[in-house]
């Protein structure tokens, strides 16, 4: 995994989740420091970092330890709507993953970082030979979560990327937080989509 030298001030949004670069984040924002952030965000036309939550829940609490994953993904916001008042409702898009090199804490309880860019997935890495099951199944999914109403995926579909293949199967596989966080992290998009080939296989998704 390759890190840029340069680093930049990112403000941080901790999750009980994990954001994979190209994925779909909806959040419902009601805290004042993050309403803040997304104004800033959506004023500025910058985006912010997600990470996940190693310890500590998402709504502040007094007293409360929190640890806060050292990689996370830069998110763009794609809609905010208010449909009631001190209440957002957001959709980003997963950008590209940084590393925390510092972090600190504001008076009203946001995190700002000073992040290192870490290289994104070689696109030009195609999903060839067992992974191809992988790949039909995926689509499977995709046109099946549809029939249902759901599209959890942003367009482009990059089906000859095998980073996003594993990225999109990542998102919506039932494995732990901590394990997704350990995928996103993976320098190799054919390492990562190894594993999710194997647990799909394991548990009879693809042949």
């Amino acid at each position: 995994m390759q890190e840029t030298e340069a680093l930049f001030p990112l403000p941080l949004f901790p999750l009980q989740a994990v954001l994979f670069p190209g994925g779909l984040l909806s959040l419902k924002v009601f805290e004042a420091r993050y309403l803040d952030l997304v104004s800033a965000s959506l004023r500025e036309n910058k985006p912010f970092g997600v990470v996940a939550l190693r310890k500590g829940s998402e709504v502040r609490k007094a007293g409360e330890p929190v640890e806060l994953e050292e990689i996370g993904t830069s998110a763009e916001l794609l809609d905010v709507d208010s449909t009631q008042h001190g209440i957002l409702q957001v959709r980003c898009r997963g950008l590209h993953r940084f590393k925390v090199q510092s972090r600190e804490q504001q008076p009203d309880g946001l995190w700002l970082a000073q992040a290192q860019a870490i290289d994104d997935d070689d696109e030009n890495i195609a999903p060839v030979g067992a992974y191809l099951e992988s790949v039909r199944g995926l689509a499977n999914a995709i046109a099946t979560l549809k029939q249902q109403g759901t599209e959890p995926f942003l367009k482009p579909f990059k089906f000859e990327s095998a980073g996003w293949i594993a990225n999109r199967w990542c998102e919506i596989l039932p494995i732990s937080v901590a394990a997704k966080q350990k995928l996103m992290e993976l320098p190799d998009p054919l390492v990562r989509l190894q594993l999710v080939n194997e647990f799909l296989r394991t548990k009879g998704v693809v042949k």
